[in-house]
């Protein structure tokens, strides 16, 4: 009995032992982790700091938007907004200018291309944010030398153009919202911007329509061709080569704008 009695004995301070000694290491594995969330947060404030160090300088300006209105269609009364977005197939000089943006009236944008010249009537009084970063990129030649990627034959009847890498899927390394969608058409002539998906998804790509189409109104018209259009139906003419998923393909008849200005 006696035996018994130490050997249960014996088991009790065994596991008292083993429970003293879990606890132990739970609460070494409790700070452990503290200490990591703690560091984690460390972290993203010397982060979110130097983010914010790096965006607007130490004592400086904004760094993000174009140096001191070099670029953009400034002139006016209206205020945009802009956000990065991606990496810019080009290079360009941070985001275009947020405010005193022209918003009255219309300006003459000229596209030209390795077809021919065409020209166009942008809409500034009734989307300015589009036409401010359209003249922002012009200004920096952004859209120089650079092929139409997509012309679309079946069911819509758009050339597609305004990414430098060829590939439908480039912009400008930032991002904006629709305007002018109220009761927007999109007859031949329409100069329109592409998204990918519509709210704040505009860049840099553009399309221009050269047959009457219809599609929601969800891509913002910004322009009216006023002349060449006789360019992009020849292209459009020459037939694709059935490359884009989403319909359509590279022109077999390529074309390339040259260069853009707007006046």
């Amino acid at each position: 009995m006696a035996s018994n009695k130490r050997e249960r004995e014996l088991a009790r301070m065994r596991a008292e032992r083993q429970a003293a000694r879990r606890a132990a290491a739970q609460t070494m594995r409790r700070q452990r982790r503290n200490a990591i969330l703690l560091g984690t947060a460390v972290v993203a404030l010397v982060a979110v700091v130097i983010g914010v160090v790096v965006a607007v300088g130490i004592g400086g300006s904004d760094k993000t938007t174009a140096s001191a209105g070099k670029f953009g269609n400034t002139g006016g009364t209206g205020s945009c907004s802009y956000t990065k977005s991606g990496t810019a197939a080009r290079t360009v000089d941070g985001l275009p200018p947020t405010t005193g943006i022209k918003n009255t009236g219309t300006q003459k944008a000229t596209f030209v291309t390795t077809r021919g010249t065409v020209t166009a009537t942008l809409l500034t009084s009734k989307a300015p944010c589009t036409v401010n970063s359209f003249v922002f990129l012009s200004q920096q030649g952004f859209y120089d030398k650079t092929p139409c990627p997509r012309v679309v034959n079946s069911g819509i009847f758009v050339l597609q153009c305004g990414d430098p890498s060829g590939t439908t899927s480039g912009g400008p390394g930032y991002a904006f919202a629709d305007e002018n969608l109220k009761g927007a058409t999109y007859p031949a002539g329409t100069l329109a911007m592409a998204n990918s998906g519509g709210g704040a998804s505009n860049g840099s790509q553009f399309f221009m329509v050269f047959k009457d189409t219809q599609l929601p109104a969800q891509y913002t018209p910004f322009g009216t061709i006023t002349s060449g259009l006789d360019v992009v139906t020849k292209v459009a003419a020459g037939g694709d080569d059935g490359s884009n998923s989403a319909g359509g393909g590279k022109p077999k008849l390529s074309i390339s704008l040259t260069k853009v200005t707007v006046s």
